[in-house]
């Protein structure tokens, strides 16, 4: 089976079997950014991926693998909207053009919340390009960890949508297609929440952190207290409940067109 998954530290935990264990062996995986990865469930070059929550909303004959999220119940740290200006000065927003899920969210929060739609572009994540012409840039994933926070003004989406809605916000989850998954034998929930466990082990969670803290040219407590504090890894009641009301606001704001009915992979009970 295909895995298309996301090259960012966040889903380094989740691919730890994959990648230094025995589950690597029944799938072939490649590695893209998360609306490239979602394009690639939706055109067949995958069978399964870590798709952005939004586009599931669009992408018919998925199921969701139960219990396995990139989640988060405070401030995420990685999804952030950038400015040099106050909030009610924001008139023209870059959004990452990586992101389908954030991009969606900061529509919700900017409509519902900030006092109004805005008028949004989407370009590539490098942050003075992105505020060169914009008052704003949303920017996800390893760039956002990367921003010097000191010289701007910030928001967390994750931490914004928890302060005005009380829930969790999904950003992703692994799903299969329907097709794929009558054909499989293997027990889908069973590996990748395994996967999940062991690298979320703390001899493991070392090992991750020191790697991508070279790659990142971040400090390997900063990375640790992400993975661990800032990342929630389960798609648990809660998360479900967040995911939910993200789709029915999506749907209300004119960003996503109605989501289907949650459907999960029946190929074994969850573990969580």
């Amino acid at each position: 089976m295909r895995i298309s998954a996301i090259s960012y530290l966040n889903t380094a935990p989740l691919m730890w079997d994959f990648e230094h264990g025995a589950a690597g062996d029944a799938f072939e995986i490649s590695y893209t950014i998360p609306s490239q990865c979602a394009a690639e469930l939706q055109n067949g070059k995958a069978d399964i991926g870590i798709i952005p929550s939004a586009a599931y909303a669009s992408i018919p004959g998925l199921s969701i693998i139960p219990g396995v999220a990139i989640a988060s119940k405070r401030a995420v740290r990685s999804i952030l909207l950038v400015s040099r200006k106050p909030m009610d000065e924001i008139g023209t927003v870059a959004l990452d053009s990586s992101s389908l899920t954030s991009a969606a969210l900061a529509r919700i929060l900017f409509e519902k919340y900030w006092g109004g739609a805005r008028q949004f572009s989407s370009l590539p994540p490098d942050i003075e390009s992105m505020l060169y012409g914009n008052d704003a840039a949303l920017l996800i994933g390893d760039p956002a960890l990367k921003v010097d926070r000191s010289c701007y003004y910030t928001w967390d989406l994750a931490e914004e949508w928890l302060r005005f809605t009380g829930k969790p916000f999904v950003f992703a989850f692994w799903a299969v297609r329907d097709a794929a998954a009558r054909a499989s034998s293997l027990d889908l929930t069973a590996i990748f929440q395994r996967s999940r466990d062991h690298g979320l082990e703390p001899e493991n969670l070392r090992r991750i952190t020191t790697e991508w803290a070279a790659k990142l040219q971040l400090p390997k407590q900063n990375l640790h207290e992400y993975l661990t504090s800032n990342i929630f890894y389960y798609l648990d009641e809660s998360c479900l409940d967040g995911l939910r009301l993200f789709y029915r606001y999506a749907h209300e704001c004119n960003t996503l067109p109605p989501a289907l009915e949650l459907n999960f992979a029946n190929t074994a009970p969850a573990l969580i």
